[in-house]
């Protein structure tokens, strides 16, 4: 076995049943038909499944008609039972590792057991499959050229606005997962900090019976939502339209942004000055407030 630093192993197909071997193995976000015969084949063929939720996982593996030796590795116990599960690698035992739906790691536990595993020198080998952001954007009409993956944003308002303002004048696409229960006040949110004019496209219950997709700006985007009996069921990932670059025609729009402030401060308050601003231009309300109060001190 290698120790940290002479190098990270290659891991290649033909690695399939070896022993020894941490198996990253992706599984169905929500149709089980997209779970990869390879895939299915490995899970077959181990020693050990460690899973996020083992109840949940048990139920695809009797859905293969497999039984195999469950281990539960979550957020909450990944860092301490990392080591049992490098112990059966280290005896030559093969382990896949699987969240409840998806690939691994993306937004999921494994990170710790994954770089330790490397750094012992263990052969990791992902079995590629479904991925929620990646099946989101193929289908958004959004540019992928660049995108950036935020996960989760903070559950709270105040966390969550936090989290959005530096990414306002970020051009490239922005993917976030958002739960039911709290996509309405995330979007209230999105709304606030990066405008409701910015385009959007949100994907629920990808892959499922009632996969929805909701596209428009963020202000008709949350119309749609509220006007859904089903717009606040099911796990979503929020797709954004980035900023215009730096340099481009959004550095012109600035500019024409501050000239109406101008024109309307003789005659409004701030606070209505900046409504009017963010409503005609698409910027954060909070971000022209600011604006209109250094041009008025000016």
């Amino acid at each position: 076995m290698k120790s940290e630093g002479e190098g990270s192993v290659s891991v290649t197909g033909n690695k399939d049943g070896a022993a020894g071997v941490l198996y990253i193995v992706a599984t169905p976000i929500g149709n089980l038909d997209d779970l990869s015969p390879r895939a299915a084949a490995i899970l077959a063929r181990v020693d050990v499944v460690a899973a996020e939720d083992t109840r949940h996982s048990g139920r695809l593996l009797q859905h293969l008609g497999l039984q195999k030796r469950l281990v539960a590795l979550h957020d909450h116990n990944e860092r301490d039972r990392a080591g049992s599960i490098l112990d059966e690698l280290a005896r030559g035992r093969s382990v896949a590792l699987i969240s409840d739906a998806g690939t691994p790691l993306i937004s999921d536990p494994g990170y710790v057991l994954v770089r330790e595993a490397r750094n012992r020198g263990f052969t990791v080998s992902p079995i590629p499959g479904p991925c929620a952001l990646v099946a989101a954007l193929s289908a958004a009409g959004l540019p992928t050229d660049r995108f950036l993956f935020v996960g989760f944003l903070p559950a709270k308002r105040t966390g969550r606005r936090a989290a959005l303002e530096p990414l306002r004048k970020e051009s490239a696409t922005l993917v976030f997962y958002e739960s039911p229960h709290r996509i309405l006040d995330a979007m209230g949110d999105i709304s606030a900090v990066l405008g409701e004019s910015r385009e959007i496209v949100l994907g629920r219950e990808l892959t499922k019976t009632f996969e929805t997709f909701y596209s428009g700006t963020v202000a008709e985007v949350l119309g749609a939502l509220e006007a859904d009996p089903h717009g606040t069921k099911g796990e979503f990932v929020v797709m954004i339209r980035g900023a215009d670059p730096v340099g481009s025609e959004g550095d012109e729009s600035a500019l024409d942004t501050d000239l109406l402030i101008k024109l309307l401060l003789p005659e409004l308050p701030v606070k209505k000055v900046a409504k009017l601003a963010a409503e005609l231009s698409g910027r954060s309300k909070n971000e022209l407030y600011q604006r209109a109060l250094e041009l008025k001190q000016d």
